[in-house]
């Protein structure tokens, strides 16, 4: 089966090729069609994934490998993602996509660049970090502020622990809120965190995602320290419904997030009405 050019919700079949377990209630999944890729992503894009007879979700693409495989990491989380995370390699999904304006790799070049995460909300932005690594030269110093409710619950620790950290020019900070057994990080909030490290705003671009209770306090804190609101980008992938603008269940004030979004700067924020 493939894709309808006529139709935009007829999906492309994939295959699950590979599944990783990141924590207790995140897995990766690894797909690709026939062609290795259905269809070529930039960071903070997302598809849809559909799961016969379930339903159909929408989940940002956490990584592309080249032209062989969309990488997805999926939280357990309600009714569709149960069902994905019950599957095995081998299983058949229905992709459509890419949904999205994605971040602004263009725009952020020749700046420094501060990531700050929470729980599943690095998924996303792994996509974006994975970029500036692959493309190392047209971007400055790199910082990663992430943090999840205990070690159980970080996303890709051997990016966060092994290979980010050795990356030329790159700071990982990674806390858990509460204190356990056998680490010996971090301990607090990601927003609290923040400012205790206090990064220096000038030529940098801060992209946050995560919790809205921690992008809440994190935007709060960014203004503190003297970030512009142009300096400030967040996505609201939470808000993508059907992915063309057809369903209006995606709109805040005019602005169609499946359509003009997900991503925004603060000050492109600020300009709609207070529901996101």
């Amino acid at each position: 089966m493939h894709k309808c050019d006529c139709n935009p919700l007829v999906p492309d079949i994939v295959e699950v090729i590979e599944i990783v377990e990141e924590t207790p209630d995140v897995k990766t999944f690894n797909v690709k069609s026939e062609k290795g890729v259905p269809f070529d992503v930039m960071p903070g894009q997302l598809a849809m994934l559909s799961l016969v007879p379930v339903g159909e979700a929408m989940f940002s693409v956490s990584w592309q490998e080249e032209k062989e495989y969309l990488q997805f990491a999926i939280k357990r989380v309600g009714l569709m993602t149960d069902e994905l995370h019950k599957i095995d390699v081998g299983q058949q999904l229905g992709i459509r996509g890419p949904y999205g304006n994605g971040f602004p790799v263009e725009e952020c070049k020749g700046k420094d660049m501060l990531f700050i995460g929470g729980g599943i909300g690095l998924a996303p932005l792994r996509s974006f970090i994975k970029y500036c690594f692959k493309h190392r030269q047209d971007y400055g110093k790199i910082q990663i502020l992430y943090g999840s409710r205990s070690y159980a619950d970080l996303c890709f620790k051997e990016e966060l622990f092994e290979k980010w950290p050795g990356q030329k020019d790159t700071e990982v900070f990674v806390t858990i809120d509460n204190p356990e057994e056998g680490w010996d990080g971090h301990v607090g909030f990601v927003p609290s965190y923040l400012e205790e490290i206090n990064p220096d705003p000038a030529g940098k671009i801060a992209v946050t995602c995560g919790p809205p209770i921690m992008i809440k306090f994190v935007l709060q804190a960014l203004e503190k320290m003297g970030y512009t609101d142009e300096q400030v980008i967040t996505t609201l992938e939470m808000r993508m419904k059907c992915g063309i603008g057809k369903c209006g269940r995606c709109n805040i004030g005019s602005e169609y997030i499946c359509l003009d979004g997900p991503v925004f700067n603060l000050a492109q924020l600020k300009k709609l009405p207070p529901e996101w």
